[in-house]
């Protein structure tokens, strides 16, 4: 007995299914630039036309940083300007002060009077020095100004001093020294015009030093300059502090290199 093999198919229907599929695909396509407003959404539109996109919306995206950094900059500046104006109007009032106090008609106790107040506005001046901030930057007093580590003995030999951070806010450009005398339980720190010490006693252990594994930071506000200092163990620290380590070590801060501001 014969066997016979009967091969059914129908060719109008798979060309049929074949075009709808085809159609699916190019309607998905186009659904999902018009959903995207992106002639390219993928490497399979056009991989080459994809990687130039690409490239432009970085060379965007960095443009648009650019104007928000420029704009930051431009109220940075307002705000320096705002409280330069008001020191302005006040150098002018000491200027009339000093004018008038040398007028022959003047008696003792209106000089008096006009040193008072000559006195009460160099302390406003100083304090909207101080006080002018943007976004935790003091501006009137050493904006932009680094450590110069290399300089810095107490960071460049911070293996034997401990010293593993230095924060400015607001320090002037020179030379800090500290004054540091095993026993006492104090630290100072002085530039020359300004000096401040501060009681360590309570952060350290019994032998004098900052406990292994912990830091503890010094906070010389009135010179606008913070430092951290470590015990043994502390993350990539080479060294630890020990009462006396920083006597006679000095922070350089050099004036005006810090303060930038990308736009490109």
């Amino acid at each position: 007995m014969a066997l016979t093999l009967n091969v059914n198919n129908n060719i109008a229907a798979l060309n049929t299914r074949r075009h709808m599929n085809l159609t699916n695909k190019d309607l998905g396509t186009r659904l999902e630039r018009l959903s995207s407003g992106l002639r390219i959404n993928g490497a399979d539109d056009d991989a080459a036309g994809l990687s130039i996109s690409e490239g432009f919306r970085a060379q965007i995206s960095g443009l648009n940083m650019g104007v928000r950094n420029a704009e930051q900059g431009s109220n940075l500046v307002q705000v320096a300007e705002g409280s330069l104006n008001e020191v302005s109007a006040m150098l002018i009032r000491l200027r009339e002060l000093a004018v008038q106090s040398a007028n022959s008609t003047v008696n003792n106790l209106n000089r008096e009077s006009m040193e008072a107040e000559v006195n009460q506005i160099k302390q406003e001046i100083d304090r909207i020095a101080y006080s002018t901030v943007y976004n935790d930057q003091v501006l009137l007093t050493g904006f932009g100004n680094l450590v110069d580590d290399a300089a810095s003995t107490a960071v460049s030999t911070s293996a034997a001093t401990g010293v593993t951070n230095v924060l400015l806010s607001g320090a002037p450009d020179g030379t800090y020294t500290f004054s540091d005398s095993a026993g006492n339980g104090e630290v100072s720190l002085g530039n020359g015009t300004v000096s401040q010490t501060i009681t360590i006693g309570t952060l350290l252990d019994t032998n004098s030093a900052v406990a292994t594994g912990t830091t503890s930071v010094l906070n010389f506000d009135r010179l606008g300059v913070q430092v951290t200092l470590a015990g043994h163990g502390v993350g990539n620290a080479t060294g630890s502090y020990v009462e006396g380590d920083l006597n006679g070590t000095s922070i350089v801060v050099n004036g005006g290199i810090g303060g930038s501001f990308q736009v490109g």
